[in-house]
């Protein structure tokens, strides 16, 4: 299969599966709402297996799956023993760390928050009960898919999410029938019965189980059986698992930044009794999910596709075959992550208002999202350098500019804690992941270029240039259009109803990306006729 095709079709189930969880996190704000302490709990809850996650393997499983499945496939078994051991032990660290990590649920969410009061811990601990056993069923559903990736069986993993996201919306619409819905965090965090808890939360932990199992269908599907071996003792497991120190080191870094944000960001809260309208944790697991969307459907895609793909040129020694994937993915990469920043800049404050209906909430929410996206470009040029390094089955690389990265952003952290007033205090925090990001991307390239030489980038920086003059006119054009249809303002038509919202996106979106793809096709950029060719498959898919 074709990097083209093997992307189409990632892409495919990747916005799917994005339109889906957008959807989701719009009734899971009409339900709990976006700038209310339930919503905060509920917050820390579910986002904590994904930080045990990424602590125990997140990084390892990219890092080092890929590359040894690759070399294991030469093996006179195809690698059958060495992916039933691999998995089997990592399989088996996962299980161990869910079990303890929901023993220790309220220690998890004492750690995670800040001046919160014990009825709010409480709830929080109670959703953390529920969420927690979702971390075997990530860790599960990455193992699986990461083989899968590794054979070029590239949708399933792309597209099981969708199944996750079908049955959480499930979960909610039956929250809001039962129980009703407060957006605006009327009723106290005292008030939340057991099964109220347990449908919200255990709704959310059943979409990622089956997000995992359905993926057991797509191993049999390709000749695949799991068959767990606890034989690990002299089978090779060594190499792997020195390669997956560095990974686990980095991933141990990252988390640590995340916790020191967390704390700031939750500090918020107490500054609720005087302004409603202050982001917190869940505005800032919002603002999130807007910035991954673009991400995960452009740069997550091309970068799994070209993965392989450069493992493959490294274990055959081809490096000059290695740098023109990476150049190609990179500059794929740029074409819609520029534009995807110029457009969620633009249309921040009518994004918010989909998720928060009052004026003060929205502009709280959509000053979150700008600062956010002024890091969309840099973040995911570092995700493709990261898996360039790692098909170089270099680890400790991403492990020292992560590092650099997470040093910066904690300090920026401690210091907004202290001098940011708390309705600017997610902002700056979301402004300076932009800016340290900014400067990991720099280092990680350096790094890249030490360790393989030099890139034939003269076109990839007239490329470059290109894609950000097409996105600023792209941005001005957007502007105009804003302004035109009533500006940032309340009662306006662009913010004023969730439908006006909604056609004020779609139009001006449409006319921003008319602009962007004229402006590169007068510059002859040859990226934006690949962008519009995958987007005439997606939609005949």
């Amino acid at each position: 299969m074709s990097v083209a095709k093997s992307s189409l079709l990632m892409a495919s189930g990747t916005i799917l599966s994005r339109v889906l969880g957008f959807a989701r996190a719009v009734i899971l704000a009409a339900a709990i709402g976006v700038t209310t302490n339930a919503a905060d709990a509920f917050g820390v809850a579910n986002q904590l297996p994904n930080n045990v996650y990424a602590i125990i393997v997140g990084g390892v499983l990219n890092a080092v799956l890929v590359p040894q499945i690759v070399k294991a496939r030469a093996h006179k078994d195809g690698g059958k023993g060495y992916i039933d051991r691999l998995l089997t032990f990592i399989l088996t660290i996962f299980f161990a760390v869910s079990v303890l990590s929901t023993i220790a649920a309220p220690v998890l969410v004492a750690i995670y928050t800040k001046d919160w009061s014990g009825p709010q811990l409480a709830l929080a601990t109670a959703f953390a009960y529920w969420c927690l056993p979702q971390l075997f069923f990530y860790g599960l559903y990455s193992l699986l898919g990461e083989v899968l990736n590794a054979r070029s069986a590239f949708g399933p993993f792309m597209w099981a999410p969708v199944l996750n996201n079908i049955v959480s919306l499930g979960g909610l619409i039956a929250f809001i029938v039962i129980f009703g819905a407060d957006p605006t965090g009327s009723q106290a965090v005292e008030t939340w019965s057991a099964d109220k808890i347990a449908l919200l939360a255990g709704s959310a932990t059943l979409g990622v189980a089956s997000q995992a199992f359905i993926l057991l269908f797509a191993w049999k599907r390709v000749g695949l059986k799991l068959s767990l071996n606890f034989k690990w003792r002299g089978f090779g497991l060594g190499p792997a698992l020195k390669a997956a120190s560095w990974s686990l080191g980095m991933v141990i870094v990252t988390q640590i930044g995340g916790l020191v944000q967390t704390i700031v960001a939750s500090s918020t809260i107490v500054s609720r009794e005087t302004n409603s309208a202050i982001a917190g944790v869940a505005a800032a697991g919002i603002a999130w999910l807007i910035f991954m969307l673009p991400h995960s459907v452009a740069t997550v895609s091309i970068a799994t596709a070209y993965f392989t793909k450069m493992a493959q040129h490294v274990n055959d020694g081809k490096m000059e075959s290695f740098k023109k994937d990476f150049i190609d993915g990179m500059r794929a990469i740029l074409v819609i992550s520029v534009f995807a920043s110029a457009a969620l800049i633009v249309l921040a404050y009518p994004v918010a208002r989909v998720f928060a209906g009052e004026f003060p909430a929205l502009v709280a929410l959509g000053n979150v999202i700008i600062a956010m996206m002024l890091g969309l470009v840099p973040f995911s040029f570092v995700f493709m350098m990261q898996r360039a390094f790692f098909a170089l089955e270099d680890t400790r690389s991403p492990f020292i500019f992560t590092v650099i990265q997470i040093g910066l952003h904690i300090s920026g952290a401690i210091a907004l804690s202290i001098l940011a007033p708390a309705e600017w205090l997610v902002v700056g925090l979301a402004l300076l992941t932009s800016g340290t990001v900014a400067i990991q991307a720099t280092v990680a390239y350096l790094f890249l270029i030490r360790r393989i030489g030099s890139f034939p980038s003269t076109g990839f920086r007239l490329g470059g240039l290109k894609f950000v003059l097409a996105g600023a006119v792209s941005g001005i054009a957007g502007y105009g259009m804003v302004e035109a249809l009533g500006g940032i303002r309340a009662g306006s038509f662009v913010i004023d109803k969730v439908l006006s919202a909604g056609l004020s996106i779609a139009l001006v979106g449409f006319v921003m990306f008319g602009v962007y793809v004229i402006a590169l096709k007068i510059s002859r950029a040859p990226e934006i006729d690949a962008v519009l060719a995958g987007i005439r498959g997606i939609l005949r898919r």
